[in-house]
């Protein structure tokens, strides 16, 4: 699990190059449904997220741990397990409590950030996307959507599971090209919170006898 935690959590998904670009193809229902709930979370002083991270293999979900997820335009806050990564609009800290280890990068060109809604906006340029009718889930009907990458980049393909009647995300499910299965649940959700002022800054100090490795 931890290995998994760290491939989702810690490593970012890198795009790969090819020798040719395929064109994009975007379902019209698919981009506007992805529309208006980008646009509805964009609305929003903060949101926060309760969630539910599955990992498997061969497409089963076999261990689930909870997860919490804090945004505020582009900054952002995520616990799971041991592991808390901040973004506070310039660096990415990954802080590892049981290994005592804290990593700090600068995002870059190629560098995807974690969270329940990143394909929200990467869908735009890196996947084509295609609506695939109505599940349910946890006993609300959901519009499904399918991503499936214009470029290698690992991925198989995405599902995203979405409440059109509310403009939110429910569920998301990524399979990559070595059979790995990486689910996300909300389980909560809340806006417009009262934050605190620091709820996105990384304090050294609370650090000090971490190994901070910087790259």
């Amino acid at each position: 699990m931890k290995k998994i935690i760290s491939k989702v959590v810690l490593g970012v998904f890198v795009v790969g190059s090819m020798s040719f670009v395929e064109a994009q193809k975007i379902d019209a229902k698919a981009k506007k449904i992805l529309d208006d709930i980008t646009a509805n979370y964009n609305s929003k002083k903060n949101s926060y997220f309760k969630f539910a991270f599955g990992s498997g293999t061969n497409g089963a979900v076999s261990k689930t741990e909870p997860g919490i997820y804090y945004s505020a335009g582009d900054k952002y806050k995520l616990k799971i397990m041991e592991t808390e990564q901040i973004f506070d609009g310039n660096k990415i800290y990954n802080i590892n409590t049981e290994d005592m280890e804290v990593t700090v990068a600068k995002p870059n060109a190629n560098t995807a950030m974690f969270s329940p809604i990143n394909y929200l906006t990467s869908y735009r340029n890196d996947y084509n996307v295609s609506y695939s009718g109505k599940k349910t889930v946890d006993g609300v009907s959901a519009d499904l959507i399918k991503l499936t990458p214009v470029k290698a980049n690992g991925l198989k393909y995405i599902y995203l599971y979405v409440d059109s009647s509310k403009k939110q995300m429910l569920k998301l499910e990524q399979f990559g090209n070595n059979k790995d299965i990486s689910v996300i649940s909300i389980k909560e959700y809340k806006e417009n919170q009262q934050l605190d002022p620091n709820m996105f800054v990384y304090d050294k100090n609370k650090y000090k006898n971490y190994l901070v490795t910087e790259l």
